[in-house]
């Protein structure tokens, strides 16, 4: 297989945008964690230790989305010199890996979108625990 310097240059625009949304994710968390721990240093509520387990689980997805984003971002840069070196067995491997890693990148996105209801569920069921207690 033989590549050109643009076949790896294709995931710049996806790797970036990814980025954006990655790491506009770990803002929201990131405040919400600090207004969930305002909220339990005063109350205690054991719902809300909960909440703030299931965030400290997606802030790690997202860490490792992050991580593995921006090596496979690293790989594409590396593939392209290889290509403009001449190095087409470097070029291929780098961004084969780099493909896989993005992969990874969104396979842990995927399982953050899935556990990001987790914090809907547990305040779900809290109120209908409170409100079937009446």
């Amino acid at each position: 297989m033989t590549l050109e310097v643009s076949t790896p240059a294709l995931l710049f625009p996806a790797i970036s945008l990814l980025f954006l949304s990655f790491t506009n994710r770990f803002l929201h968390l990131a405040a919400l964690i600090r207004q969930l721990y305002g909220a339990w240093t005063t109350e205690r509520d054991e719902t809300l230790m909960r909440q703030i387990s299931n965030l400290r689980r997606r802030l790690t997805l997202i860490r490792w989305m992050q991580f593995f984003g921006a090596v496979s971002l690293f790989l594409c840069v590396v593939s392209m010199l290889a290509v403009i070196g001449g190095v087409q067995w470097l070029a291929v491997s780098c961004f084969g890996t780099a493909l896989a890693l993005m992969g990874l990148s969104l396979a842990c996105l995927m399982v953050e979108v899935w556990i990001s209801g987790g914090a809907l569920r547990i305040l779900l069921k809290t109120l209908e625990t409170r409100q079937g207690g009446e």
